[in-house]
């Protein structure tokens, strides 16, 4: 074999692995979107699969738990009393609601999030029997 030959060899090994390179690349970056498990009559294995599905979004929280409705009244009706507090127990306080506030807001925009997993997840003829449907919990 000329020199000639064995330089286009070695070129085209190398053009090869840099073709097999971007493709490993490519399937490593790309996004994998999960499909919605569909509930198919057998409820256990779904709520398996829904439960590690909604895991993996950090949204089960939600549903195990609920939205934090009565911190939600107590902090909108501004109910919560500091008569006879020190101001660091005051400050405290204050951090608290608003972290609680906080908690609350990010809660009130996972919710509808879970919602429509369910909604895709669940079948028509199903979602029908669900009579509370306000939540996620409840769903």
């Amino acid at each position: 074999m000329s020199v000639c030959e064995e330089q286009k060899k070695n070129s085209t090994s190398l053009i090869s692995l840099k073709r097999i390179n971007r493709i490993i690349e490519s399937n490593n970056n790309s996004f994998m979107q999960v499909a919605i498990p569909k509930f198919d009559g057998h409820y256990d294995h779904w709520a398996m699969l829904m439960e590690n599905f909604l895991r993996s979004k950090e949204y089960w929280d939600l549903i195990e738990n609920g939205m934090s409705m009565e911190v939600t009244q107590k902090t909108e009706q501004g109910s919560i009393s500091m008569a006879g507090a020190t101001e660091a127990q005051h400050k405290l306080s204050e951090d608290q609601i608003e972290a609680q506030r906080k908690l609350i807001e990010g809660q009130k925009l996972k919710d509808p999030r879970v919602k429509n997993y369910l909604f895709h997840a669940i079948d028509q003829n199903v979602m029908e029997t669900i009579l509370n449907r306000d939540t996620s919990k409840g769903i």
